[in-house]
């Protein structure tokens, strides 16, 4: 990579700062949720449109791709995909922001939005150096990274890595527990698997004072919460990350009403393929015995979701010693595993894949809150140094 490209990406990228900053606030302040963001696809649309971008299609009904091609590529080339996710989540912004969500109860508190705007940037950069690309760009800005089944998932099965071929794909996330100006890299297995549980217990309900003649669904229940985890203390091999929480319990009763019906519902995370199928056998197995054991039934769906995700460990090497040519050492971070889970993961099954984090947070400015927390926000210089390192990518 020559001096020349590098000086380009870094001056461009600074250039470009304040046009971004525009497209990721008012982003920001227009959320939508999963598999509804056809007004941010718009917005991308026009934003390519204006760009210059060519080839811009829809895809999973308010997903966006665009090809960015130099004179010497085709489209029977193999092409680098750089993927963006769109959508918000269901929570109320606690922030006191000029760039505040307009939209009750919905916020982009996990930072597509600064994903969406680093890639729209991206584009604009890469445009103007379209012939001095190593290889086409296909620009995939994805729906629903939020919510299984995951946006991904339904863009291969609706082809996005085909016509044109993509051979590789490139994303980065926000990380809120990294200073703006660093980038961490996690070679090979990085991320969990993650699938959902939910049941319903159905009892019998009846008065407080006579529970020997109800079948008690608050305790069948809480006997799941803490029987269960003996699944991953005694079943799953104590090197293998593994986690097992229940987030929901839900009993509408009263102080003297045991109620009829309790609603569960939980996650299920791990990092090997292998115990992950045992183990929801195993979760399943229990429930139903246990639950029967009480004299109750149960309404069981586990839902699969997203698998592990593993970086390619070529890629990485390669992106992380690129990104030393414009980030100090000290600014390039190692990252261990996390039992947190993307979507991105199902791209990871396909091609190989590099998913890198940003630095986002900034304590002098308080800016200090994690993803899902209605006060997250970021140090928006994030944005360029962003652009930088999903820039350097590419060659």
């Amino acid at each position: 990579m020559t001096d020349h490209l590098l000086h380009f990406i870094q001056k461009k990228s600074e250039e470009l700062f304040e046009k971004v900053k525009g497209y990721r606030e008012h982003l920001h302040q227009y959320p939508e949720l999963s598999y509804q963001e056809e007004q941010t696809a718009t917005f991308v649309e026009n934003k390519l449109k204006e760009i210059g971008v060519s080839n811009i299609q829809r895809v999973g009904k308010t997903g966006v791709t665009a090809l960015i091609l130099g004179e010497k590529h085709t489209l029977n080339d193999n092409f680098i995909g750089l993927r963006a996710d769109l959508d918000a989540l269901p929570i109320h912004e606690q922030n006191d922001r000029p760039y505040k969500s307009k939209k009750d109860g919905i916020m982009h508190a996990c930072g597509h939005d600064v994903h969406t705007s680093i890639l729209l940037g991206v584009a604009e950069l890469l445009l103007a150096i379209r012939n001095e690309l190593p290889f086409p760009i296909k620009l995939i800005f994805q729906p629903g990274e939020e919510q299984n089944p995951g946006g991904a998932s339904i863009l291969i099965e609706e082809g996005v890595l085909e016509q044109p071929h993509v051979s590789k794909l490139y994303a980065l996330h926000v990380f809120p527990e990294l200073e703006v100006g660093k980038i961490g890299f996690k070679e090979g297995l990085y991320m969990a698997s993650c699938d959902e549980i939910h049941l319903t217990i159905n009892g019998k309900g009846g008065h407080g004072a006579t529970p020997h003649q109800c079948i008690d669904p608050i305790v069948i229940g809480a006997t799941l919460v803490t029987s269960l985890q003996q699944i991953v203390s005694r079943s799953c091999d104590p090197k293998t990350p593994c986690v097992l929480t229940f987030g929901h319990f839900e009993a509408l009763g009263a102080t003297n009403i045991i109620p009829s019906k309790a609603k569960l519902k939980g996650t299920f995370r791990t990092m090997d393929e292998t115990w992950r199928a045992k183990a929801l056998e195993l979760i399943e197995e229990q429930i139903n015995s246990i639950v029967a054991t009480f004299g109750g039934t149960v309404e069981l769906e586990i839902r699969k979701g997203y698998p592990c995700l593993i970086n390619d460990e070529s890629l990485t090497k390669e992106l992380k010693n690129k990104s030393l040519k414009l980030f100090n050492n000290k600014d390039i971070v190692d990252l261990p595993i996390r039992l947190t889970s993307e979507d991105f993961s199902f791209y990871s099954q396909k091609a190989p894949v590099c998913f890198f984090r940003l630095g986002v947070a900034n304590k002098e400015k308080g800016i200090i809150y994690g993803v899902h927390h209605p006060q997250f926000d970021i140090d928006e210089n994030a944005l360029k140094y962003g652009m930088m390192a999903m820039a350097l990518s590419v060659f």
